[in-house]
């Protein structure tokens, strides 16, 4: 049986409503000049304004193969601005920049596109100046902004814009697009998806890469060892140096690279000496850095906690009698123990002490050993668990 020949919207795993609507605003159907993609992380959010953006600059309403699509996929089209942020805000000026954009008439025959992934980054002043430019569309501009949820963005702005709910795939919908995109073998493809929770980027790296389900895995077996107070203490640490660790490795390919690139902009190579100019530009540079290496750091630990709700989630549903796979199926005899010698409301409120110490580190700044340590007390068996 021939296969249906590519298109842009192939990525959008379990969203055939939300395809089907787009589908129809490129045909001239519900059209806006302002849009608001929301979505739990992992959805696609992104990837669906991303696709959106690349349907609307298609002749073909999204082919995928033509010029068009290709060079916006690659993020590489004239019309078509991603705004990417690595810093804990999107601020004013560099909305501003966004606006003045907007204003310009595109270089192709269709649209000026601006795609914000990060609405919900958006400090009050960078709002503001955003809404002006929503209120004040010009006839060729679109706007696409992503977030979490609809109360993430001001009631102005998303008032005046239209919605796009994005949901989470179930983890046999991830599974079938491992094995069909990516040739991912289905029992590991199935342990991906579980895992992931339905965030397609997590599946991935969980199918490709060893080192990625090892630390998973070190992530879910936490719960059973807080036995006692030391034992606490030590996951902890564990986990806030571990996370650090792997967030570093993340950052630091690129920091190195900006920095040579900063040096080389203003001849430090080349020259071998360095103009007044070159310092405060290298300090502008490293503090920018240290706020993306934070970033990267909590979205880190926050992806850890997330899996370690799983555990206490698979618990509560064992002691329900939930029917189906638990997301941790291969340590179903450990949950089993967990869920014998916890009651299920002891559960849910550890579920709800890992989401105070997330709140504690992302909206409160409180370093992330100390939201750990507390948390992990917290989260301490009762006397008399199994080892």
């Amino acid at each position: 049986m021939q296969q249906p020949a590519p298109t842009v919207w192939d990525d959008l795993v379990g969203q055939h409503r939300v395809v089907e609507a787009l589908r129809h605003a490129v045909a001239g159907k519900g059209m806006s000049h302002a849009w608001l993609f929301t979505g739990p992380p992992g959805s696609g959010r992104s990837n669906a304004a991303v696709a959106f953006a690349a349907a609307l600059q298609c002749e073909q309403g999204g082919c995928g193969a033509c010029h068009e699509c290709r060079t916006v996929l690659k993020g590489s089209h004239a019309d078509v601005t991603m705004v990417r942020t690595e810093k804990l805000s999107i601020g004013v000026d560099e909305v501003r920049e966004l606006v003045r954009r907007s204003a310009l008439a595109p270089v192709g025959r269709r649209w000026q596109i601006l795609v914000v992934e990060d609405a919900d980054r958006l400090t009050e002043q960078a709002c503001n100046a955003l809404l002006k430019a929503i209120e004040e569309p010009t006839d060729r501009t679109v706007w696409m902004l992503c977030a979490p949820t609809v109360e993430d963005v001001l009631p102005t702005i998303r008032s005046r814009t239209r919605l796009v709910s994005l949901t989470t795939p179930v983890a046999r919908e991830v599974a079938g697009f491992l094995v069909r995109v990516d040739g991912v073998e289905e029992s590991l493809a199935a342990y991906a998806a579980r895992a992931s929770q339905g965030h397609i980027g997590r599946a991935r790296a969980l199918a490709r890469d060893p080192e990625t389900r090892e630390r998973r895995n070190r992530v879910v077996a936490i719960p059973a060892r807080l036995t006692s107070l030391g034992a606490c203490l030590a996951a902890a640490t564990e986990l806030a140096e571990t996370t650090k660790t792997e967030a570093d490795a993340i950052t630091s390919e690129l920091d190195s690279r900006e920095r040579q690139d900063l040096a080389e902009g203003f001849g430090v190579v080349e020259r071998g000496r360095r103009p007044r100019e070159y310092a405060p530009a290298l300090a502008a540079l490293e503090k920018s850095q240290r706020t993306r290496a934070k970033r990267r750091h909590l979205d880190v630990v926050d992806r850890s906690l997330m899996d370690l709700v799983s555990v206490y989630r698979d618990a509560i549903a064992l002691a329900a009698g939930a029917p189906g796979e638990l997301v941790n199926e291969e340590l179903r005899d450990q949950v089993s123990g967990m869920a014998e010698e916890s009651s299920a409301e002891l559960n849910l409120r550890r579920i709800g002490w890992i989401f105070e110490a997330r709140e504690q580190m992302l909206e409160f700044n409180v370093p992330v050993a100390l939201a750990l340590e507390s948390m992990m007390v917290a989260l301490k068996l009762p006397e008399g668990a199994r080892r």
